[in-house]
């Protein structure tokens, strides 16, 4: 079975899911959106009330605001796969709470086994928790890469958090320069050039 009909038949299985509490108010399940093959994987919170409507994750303000971040760094859309922890909106677009997280997080692991990403940036302290573990702090973690197994793993703030405070644009900007450069050395280490010192990172 080839990797797009995989993911496909991921997304149609939990169609009808009925896991947690948030099935019973979700208009459209919100898988991903990008590339099956990506790179780069960026991964969120939960959908808002757009991303609801429309069945796409990061289509409101905020995913209007990472569209911009991740074109502005030179992050190519058709290396990037896009998604959130868990696939239903919670009310009020609260976060998601401990139960629901847990319901999703095997079709989040799916995923991430079925694309294979080299890097993943979570967005906000929930994907950071949900793949670093309980111990990350977005304020103290941030702009800080960790490597499991073959991946590496960045968080930063979530693009609603630059919505309501804008001091945080500069050091999201500063991350996603970052995860740009690690993007660039990948590249390099692929076509068999000197990675130079970015691959992998020391810190």
């Amino acid at each position: 079975m080839s990797l797009v009909q995989s993911l496909t038949n991921l997304a149609a299985s939990l169609e009808n899911c009925q896991g947690c509490e948030l099935a019973q108010g979700r208009r459209h399940l919100v898988f991903g959106r990008g590339s099956p093959r990506a790179r780069l994987m960026l991964i969120g919170e939960g959908p808002g009330a757009d991303e609801d409507r429309l069945g796409q994750p990061f289509v409101g303000r905020a995913g209007q605001l990472l569209d911009k971040i991740l074109a502005a760094a030179e992050l190519p859309g058709d290396d990037t796969y896009i998604c959130n922890v868990v696939k239903c909106r919670p009310p009020d677009n609260r976060l998601p709470n401990a139960a629901e997280v847990e319901a999703c997080k095997p079709h989040l692991r799916e995923q991430i086994r079925l694309i294979r990403p080299q890097l993943i940036v979570c967005l906000g302290a929930l994907a950071s928790q949900v793949l670093i573990g309980p111990q990350a702090r977005i304020t103290r973690d941030r702009g800080r890469w960790l490597q499991k197994g073959r991946m590496l793993i960045m968080p930063t703030f979530h693009p609603a958090a630059l919505l309501r405070d804008e001091s945080k644009k500069r050091p999201v900007w500063e991350d996603m320069q970052a995860v740009r450069d690690q993007y660039q050395a990948l590249l390099r280490q692929e076509a068999g050039e000197p990675a130079g010192k970015t691959w992998p990172p020391t810190d």
